[in-house]
């Protein structure tokens, strides 16, 4: 069967007048003839969004959508109709918000953060009460791993972020970088995963690969003339402005390259060692 709502790499099975055909299962579905390239043979394979059209019979496009049925993204509401929501999602028919998945009514010209599914019927529609699709039990995440984050919304707190497109989690506010958005994707790490099932995040490394990455990125912001104002009596904001670190960090960076003989520790800051 194919996967609606999302892009299927599949295999033509014959080209007519209407366009390309797919086959899988007992379904067929359309790729209009319009969009075929130009050379296409039966047996090529392309990599198609498959969606249901009004007769509920499966469609196949070469446009990319802005996400996929399992994915979050923040899109436009085009207009509000007696039906529901229509959001713009980069293709010619609208994505529908149904009132019921609205948990408070949403407005033409606005943006929204909303998550995609299957309706009972197969049709792929848009929810924004993103709280109802995160788990909360059998997280599978531990300290330090790598993640996928999404910033969901602001809070006095800081952030709250979808994890890897299943989970939520808080990003502290002391990590957040001017210019930060609702809807903004980004690679982070996991901080904490809390008994009651809460997940803290963080953007930065732990362990010995942060101290690594730490001390390289230390080394590049030394200027040509190989001196860097910065020492143990820097705040934590002057450190964080400079380098994008904590200052706990900066001094295991500067502590592994002074060891290493590669700077030295002066009054003032830190002095790249001659390589002779």
């Amino acid at each position: 069967m194919f996967e609606i709502g999302r892009i299927n790499r599949l295999k033509v099975e014959f080209i007519d007048d209407r366009g390309a055909w797919f086959h899988s299962g007992d379904y067929r579905a359309l790729l209009p003839k319009k969009e075929v390239p130009a050379g296409t043979a039966p047996a090529d394979r392309l990599e198609v969004f498959v969606s249901l059209n009004s007769t509920g019979l499966p469609m196949a496009t070469l446009s990319r959508p802005a996400a996929q049925v399992g994915e979050f993204a923040l899109l436009q509401v085009s207009e509000v109709t007696k039906h529901g929501a229509f959001l713009d999602w980069g293709l010619p028919k609208e994505l529908l918000v149904p009132f019921s998945e609205q948990p408070e009514r949403l407005r033409a010209g606005r943006r929204y953060l909303v998550r995609l599914f299957l309706d009972d019927r197969g049709r792929v529609v848009a929810s924004a009460r993103i709280d109802k699709w995160l788990e909360s039990e059998a997280i599978e995440l531990r300290e330090g791993d790598s993640v996928a984050l999404q910033l969901w919304d602001f809070t006095d707190l800081g952030a709250k972020v979808i994890i890897d497109n299943r989970y939520g989690g808080l990003l502290y506010r002391d990590e957040l970088h001017p210019g930060m958005h609702r809807g903004d994707r980004f690679a982070g790490y996991v901080r904490r995963v809390r008994e009651d099932g809460k997940v803290d995040v963080t953007l930065r490394k732990a362990g010995r690969e942060a101290v690594e990455d730490a001390k390289q990125k230390l080394l590049s912001a030394i200027p040509g003339d190989g001196f860097l104002p910065l020492n143990d009596r820097s705040s934590p904001q002057e450190i964080e402005a400079v380098l994008g670190m904590s200052k706990k960090t900066f001094k295991k960076a500067v502590g592994g390259l002074y060891k290493q003989g590669r700077i030295e520790l002066t009054p003032k800051g830190v002095r790249r060692k001659s390589s002779r």
